[in-house]
């Protein structure tokens, strides 16, 4: 015998109340608005939660992007919150807009440390309800791959930091006392080996490892707010989705395979392309936003440039102190190829953008000429993803394009399928086959522990049109 198991059965259903969700199913932000207005509305609509990808975005996009998010009316999305090292007053003025307006649940993602914004987010409107219990009005889902970073989200915000929030008047010492007893985020997400930033660990062993962490700090703090926790990355097919409820997951996070469906915010050649990426094919590259720390990002490498550019960039970084001491057959190559204008004029756009985003960069670059170089190669890492949401032709060649191996796995899965055409990729119906195929593994699987032999077919999933799962579903 095998009880039934409905997808909302899966996970955590804890999960599912708090977050206002029928299934523990969470599309993860990615930057440049990939993970655009449209597919967080879809995933909201469908009972699962959407987060709007604000990094790397203008300021104004941002803004128009949480109007029309909020009039879609009653149902559950967030917005990204990325860590910003180099421009902590970006960082500081996206936590004011999203406490002004009104945005109770960032997905937190890149962090190395805590830093002062996010706490203030965190703790703004903390109190305490007629019974007792500590009501924190806004909430982070934040996405790790490392335990000593895990650490620091499982733990109540630093004292220091909540010392700093009531010397300012954001906290008062009430309010601080409160927050001394509530987790940075009571939802964390193991990332494991995915696209962009990312720090390629395997998910087998990544996970059990911040199970483990998350029982510990439950344990030690003894929260009225039970910690969760959720894995993303290299879920792509219904048995990887199993895999990760098999091992505890209270959610699962999707990234890669929603890029490549009809609602994310790039274009239909990038969607072409990655609906024809392979496992393999795949590199690691440098990162726009933490280019000078050597933090790289998972990309494509099938079909562009952009891994083999824009390490050559930082290896001419790390060799020269500015763009002066650059020898000029190798400028003159950069000018003609990656840049394809001198980089005197790119220095102006990129001085141009910075005098309005962040001052203190173009003050530091007319200082330090090393950092003006930095900010002019970063002006290509910037650029290329860009080019490649806006399908510029002409620069395909330098497409920038997140994506993890579950890419590959996915393609796999559906080849021979309805969903191996991209223009049939919607991510509501992505979702819901994973979901409903991870339900039906598991089922199988308990017969296949109680001695029931089942054949290849049986313990396979194959896609099922929307309307099929509906059916299922009722």
């Amino acid at each position: 015998m095998v009880a039934p198991c409905p997808p909302e059965r899966l996970g955590s259903t804890d999960f599912c109340r708090d977050h206002g969700l029928r299934y523990p199913y969470v599309g993860g932000s990615m930057a440049k608005g990939i993970s655009s207005v449209a597919m967080a509305k879809a995933f909201g609509a469908a009972g699962m939660l959407g987060f709007f990808g604000a990094a790397g975005l203008p300021f104004e996009e941002v803004v128009a992007a949480i109007d029309e998010l909020q009039a879609a009316g009653d149902i559950p999305f967030g917005i990204n919150l990325i860590h910003s090292p180099n421009e902590p007053d970006l960082e500081n003025a996206l936590v004011e807009l999203y406490l002004k307006r009104g945005i109770r649940l960032i997905e937190a993602s890149a962090f190395l440390d805590l830093t002062l914004p996010m706490i203030r987010y965190r703790t703004q409107g903390i109190h305490r309800d007629a019974a007792g219990k500590i009501i924190t009005p806004n909430r982070i889902i934040a996405k790790i791959s490392r335990e000593e970073i895990a650490a620091k989200f499982f733990a109540p915000p630093p004292e220091r930091f909540l010392r700093e929030l009531v010397s300012s008047g954001a906290l008062t010492p009430e309010q601080a006392q409160l927050a001394a007893q509530v987790p940075m985020a009571q939802d964390v997400t193991v990332e494991a080996d995915s696209g962009g930033h990312t720090d390629n660990r395997p998910a087998i062993s990544l996970f059990p490892s911040i199970l483990a962490l998350k029982d510990k700090f439950q344990a030690q703090y003894r929260y009225q707010q039970q910690l969760r926790v959720g894995l993303g990355g290299g879920i792509a097919t219904p048995l990887s989705a199993a895999a990760a409820f098999a091992m505890g997951a209270g959610y699962l996070v999707t990234g890669t395979v929603n890029q490549a469906c009809v609602e994310s915010g790039t274009c239909d050649e990038v969607r072409q392309m990655l609906a024809e990426t392979r496992q393999a094919d795949i590199t690691m590259a440098p990162s726009a936003d933490m280019f000078e720390m050597g933090v790289n990002v998972q990309v494509l490498k099938r079909g562009t440039m952009f891994s083999m550019r824009a390490s050559k960039l930082f290896e001419l970084y790390r060799a020269y102190g500015s763009i002066e001491e650059l020898p000029l057959p190798e400028r003159q190559k950069l000018e003609k190829t990656i840049f394809r204008d001198t980089l005197e004029t790119v220095w102006e756009q990129t001085r141009a953008y910075f005098s309005v985003r962040d001052p203190r960069q173009v003050e530091k670059a007319s200082r330090d000429p090393k950092h003006k170089m930095a900010l002019v190669f970063r002006w290509y890492l910037g650029q290329s993803p860009v080019w490649a949401n806006k399908g510029e032709a002409s620069r395909k060649i330098d497409y920038q394009i997140w994506c993890g191996p579950a890419m590959g796995a996915f393609n796999e899965w559906t080849k021979g399928s309805f969903l191996e055409a991209p223009a049939k990729r919607q991510v509501v119906t992505v979702a819901l086959n994973l979901l409903l195929g991870a339900a039906y593994l598991l089922r199988a699987n308990q017969l296949t522990i109680q001695g029931v032999r089942l054949d290849a077919e049986a313990m396979s999933f194959a896609p099922l049109e929307i309307e099929t799962i509906k059916e299922y579903l009722r």
